[in-house]
């Protein structure tokens, strides 16, 4: 638990080049001009050393899949150890052999790792082909102790599940990141508002329904059949935003997070207090049959 009452938190919206050592130079520029205006803890859009490559299925890809420790990890360590920040890393990871997973590694202020979570919920739509790539994170959903406060990470899709969110606040976590590659393709432009809205408004509801700070870092500009809708926020425990950021352009943004809005929040709306526990034993099932 950090002794400061406010922190505050950097999220970095970036379009992405085809060079991944470009990538990697504009991200350290950006997170050490996001430190320079006050963010102590920063995090980066997921996957955000190369473009969105799981638009198709090729096994040449895996190259870019580095291990934790890392190249980019060792830079951003260092990185982190100099300017006394958290920040929150989104990777290709090479596990071993064979395994790979779409990761998120939490650098403390020190430059130590405190966590790697590995992305959960792994998707395969059309341009998000992701189950050829990645392996499903296998050590569960959890937050991880830094200088700044409880981080938990959950990466894209997992935004989508509720379930999530709460077991990474339940397991402490003050603040819920989701670095993210969200954007559309041509075909669905005339749905795009309705998706965005709803995108939000999803996350929104695990910031209010579990009583932490929320933030959302997304990339923008177009990649090949995909356009990525920007909209990178923060949000706070009782889904209020504080910050966000536009739908096309890069951008740095920056909010403060008083800590003692999470117990106002949990103190006034006692969601955690009034789960029932006992009776939710059917939420492991895939499916409850009314027939059976």
């Amino acid at each position: 638990m950090p002794n400061h009452q406010t922190i505050t938190v950097g999220l970095i919206q970036a379009s992405c080049s085809i060079d991944p050592s470009q990538n990697l130079q504009n991200a350290v520029l950006k997170i050490s001009e996001a430190a320079s205006r006050g963010a102590q803890i920063i995090c980066l859009q997921e996957l955000f050393r190369s473009r969105y490559f799981c638009q198709v299925e090729n096994s040449e890809l895996f190259s870019l899949a580095e291990p934790i420790p890392g190249p980019t990890t060792n830079t951003l360590s260092d990185l982190a150890a100099k300017l006394k920040i958290v920040i929150i890393v989104p990777l290709f990871e090479k596990r071993t052999q064979g395994i790979y997973h779409n990761s998120a590694v939490v650098i403390d202020a020190d430059g130590t790792i405190a966590g790697n979570y590995r992305k959960m919920h792994i998707p395969d739509d059309p341009c998000f082909y992701e189950k050829f790539y990645f392996t499903p994170g296998d050590s569960g959903f959890q937050s991880f102790p830094t200088r700044y406060g409880r981080v938990g990470v959950l990466i894209c899709w997992d935004q989508w599940f509720p379930e999530a969110a709460r077991l990474t606040a339940l397991s402490g976590a003050q603040f819920l990141f989701y670095p993210t590659a969200i954007g559309y393709q041509q075909a669905d432009a005339g749905e795009v508002e309705k998706q965005f809205s709803a995108w939000q408004a999803v996350q929104k509801g695990h910031a209010i329904a579990n009583g932490v700070f929320l933030a959302s870092a997304n990339r923008v500009g177009t990649e090949d059949a995909l356009t990525f809708w920007g909209g990178s926020f923060i949000c706070n425990p009782f889904g209020e935003v504080l910050a966000q950021a536009d739908r096309s352009s890069e951008e740095i943004l920056i909010a403060s997070c008083d800590l003692k809005d999470i117990e106002t929040t949990r103190q006034n709306w006692p969601f955690l207090r009034d789960r029932r526990i006992d009776a939710y034993q059917s939420i492991t099932k895939i499916y409850n049959d009314p027939n059976d």
